[in-house]
């Protein structure tokens, strides 16, 4: 038998093995804990706190909207929102109702919005209320604990400075929708989400994409309900996970007067229309405006489904930017037109004479003067003066549609002029072709008699009738309306500057014609008997014409009914379209009054108003010197007026 030191040295190469492996698996482990803890440790602490962070957009701030003279139009404020993120949600019963206590609002309502805002992605954040007050905000925080998945978020909402004042210009902004998604992603080539606010009128569409920016995000560490423990500062520790900073979007300079704006405004109050004013030498807009308007802030900081309801179901359709998206038969502001394509196809001259009686007839059909006794003889400074139509009507049993047509559309009219706004519409220029095309019957000669006074097919807006008002000022050049001065952006670098730019250069119209006309509606408006005279004002030296467009087809007796003794949606569209100061024009004017009856009362004090401001503003030595020889001149004519009027008189008696 083996003795201890046989037993020993038999199982000693057993202990040795058993050692051996013993610090063979400490070696392993220790290298394992030293492989995980000191060469990969930052990798696996990084991942272990991406567990515990939230990654929160940072929203970048649209740029800002200034006026020509630097006033600021559009502007950006904070606002707190209430926000559910599903991640963190809990749909208990208990907390909507407890919610709702806190927001004032329904619990089923609070489900209901929540429920709309579900989607895919889990950590997207619903919107519940906007505009919290701070009562609010501070229940919210106080009662944190019990409503996991609930936070109060700062969002930066649009301010519209002077609310309803051009707002059909600036536009809103809102949330993108489903159905908007895709088309818009494909369309700018970026990607658009859920929750991301866009242009949907006016600049804040056409330029989206300069005045958007690009958005950042930030991470914050969350605990297990959601709530923010703290914000996650750059480390070298966390690189690939660390916050970018949003870019703010491109800030906008326009060619809008504020000043201009603000009066347009005023003297539009109570009336349905649009008033539009331009730089006769450059084409650039100095004042649109449309009313009834809407609030564009309210869409921002939220929107009511009872201010909303308001806008969308309004006969008086306060959305539409009647500047731009609606045609008005142009009615007398027309005959210019007519009187430059008698005068360019030799039909009269300065010199001709043309008996006008109260009617005329073509056919079967008798076509009345506006006045009941007629005009007697008339040239073409009379007829513009006081708006003869017979006149035009004689003209018109002579004139080709197509050359009428070919004359008014050098002007601009019939196509769109081009502005940087959404939804222009054309309007229209008949011409036999596409009236053939339209119902398939050939050209009648009395339609040609309607259209030459601007009415029956002919349809304008009031921007294409401001631009060819321009034209005529200029005697020939029409611009493309300049609404964008530049895009510039936080350090004051322009980006973008926006010129002139000629659409046309009018050489079939002489320049003998273009004076005949500037000197037609000077008359009009600084000469007793003018339509335009007791609306003129004062220290504005304005040329211009006024205009009555038929909303419905009228017998004699009806025609010579006072206007206002129609029901409303009866009476006729007034319009008024000059340009000042009439020796040398700067500004042209056209306005539109919706069921306003009559041009002068209705249209011209708007137009008066905003020349006026726009002399005082920029040309005030001139409208001071203009004041003083205005009351000079007006006396003269009165005195002219009178001894014409006692040998009238007289003549008539023998």
């Amino acid at each position: 038998m083996f003795g201890e030191e046989q037993i020993v040295k038999a199982h000693g190469s057993r202990v040795d093995l058993i050692a051996n492996l013993f610090i063979l698996s400490f070696l392993l482990i220790l290298s394992r804990l030293w492989y995980l803890q000191l060469y990969k440790g930052n990798f696996f602490l990084r991942h272990s706190l991406e567990n515990q962070l939230r990654k929160e957009t940072v929203k970048s701030p649209r740029g800002m909207v200034f006026s020509r003279d630097n006033k600021l139009l559009v502007n950006n404020i904070p606002r707190l929102d209430a926000i559910i993120i599903p991640q963190y949600f809990k749909q208990h019963s208990i907390v909507f109702k407890r919610l709702g206590k806190i927001l004032n609002l329904s619990p089923k309502e609070i489900k209901r919005r929540y429920s709309k805002g579900w989607g895919q992605e889990r950590f997207r954040p619903i919107t519940i209320k906007k505009n919290l007050s701070p009562v609010e905000v501070a229940l919210i925080e106080t009662e944190n604990f019990n409503l996991p998945g609930v936070s109060v978020k700062t969002f930066i909402s649009r301010d519209y400075l002077d609310g309803e004042v051009g707002s059909h210009v600036l536009g809103y902004i809102s949330e993108i929708s489903k159905r908007q998604l895709p088309r818009y992603r494909k369309r700018d080539k970026i990607n658009y989400k859920l929750g991301d606010f866009i242009g949907q009128d006016g600049i804040e569409q056409e330029l989206d994409t300069r005045l958007r920016g690009v958005d950042g995000y930030e991470f914050m560490e969350v605990d297990a309900l959601g709530r923010m423990k703290r914000h996650l500062e750059d480390s070298e520790l966390f690189k690939g996970i660390t916050n970018v900073d949003s870019l703010p979007g491109y800030n906008v300079r326009v060619t809008l007067d504020r000043d201009l704006q603000l009066v347009a405004y005023k003297a539009l109050e109570g009336k349905e229309g649009s008033a539009v004013a331009v730089d006769v030498k450059t084409g650039e807009i100095l004042a649109m405006v449309s009313r009834p308007a809407y609030n564009p802030t309210k869409f921002s900081e939220g929107l009511t489904a009872k201010y909303w309801n308001s806008l969308v179901n309004n006969d008086k359709r306060p959305m539409r930017n009647r500047a731009i998206q609606e045609h008005y038969s142009p009615g007398s502001t027309f005959k210019l037109f007519t009187a430059i394509t008698a005068l360019e196809e030799g039909m009269v001259d300065d010199k001709t004479q043309v008996m006008c009686p109260p009617t005329f007839r073509l056919g079967r059909r008798v076509y009345h003067d506006w006045k009941k006794s007629g005009f007697g003889k008339t040239d073409i400074y009379k007829s513009i003066k006081r708006s003869v139509d017979v006149y035009y009507y004689k003209i018109g049993a002579k004139l080709d549609i197509d050359v009428l047509a070919h004359y008014a559309k050098l002007f601009g009219f019939s196509s769109k002029t081009g502005i940087d706004l959404p939804r222009e519409i054309s309007g229209l220029i008949p011409t036999k072709e596409w009236k053939k095309k339209r119902n398939g019957k050939v050209w009648q000669q009395g339609e040609t008699i309607s259209c030459v006074i601007g009415q029956s097919y002919v349809l304008v807006t009031p921007l294409q009738l401001a631009m060819a008002y321009a034209a005529i000022a200029n005697k020939g050049t029409l611009f493309k309306p300049l609404l964008i001065k530049s895009i510039f952006d936080n350090d004051g670098q322009t980006i973008k500057k926006y010129e002139p730019e000629v659409r046309t250069k009018i050489t079939d119209v002489s320049s003998k014609t273009f004076d005949i006309i500037h000197k037609g509606l000077y008359k009009a408006v600084n000469e007793p008997h003018g339509t335009a005279y007791w609306f003129r004002g004062r220290g504005i030296e304005m040329a211009g014409k006024t205009g009555t467009s038929q909303v419905i087809g009228m017998n004699a007796k009806k025609l010579f009914t006072k206007c206002e003794k129609h029901p409303y949606k009866e009476r006729h569209h007034g319009l008024f379209a000059a340009f000042a100061p009439a020796n040398d024009p700067k500004i042209a004017v056209a306005v539109v009054i919706e069921h306003g009856c009559h041009g002068s009362t209705a249209a011209a004090p708007v137009a008066r108003d905003i020349i006026t401001k726009y002399m005082q503003k920029y040309h005030t030595e001139e409208y001071e010197k203009n004041i003083e020889l205005g009351k000079r001149r007006a006396k003269f004519l009165w005195a002219k007026q009178k001894k014409l009027d006692a040998l009238k008189a007289a003549k008539d008696g023998e």
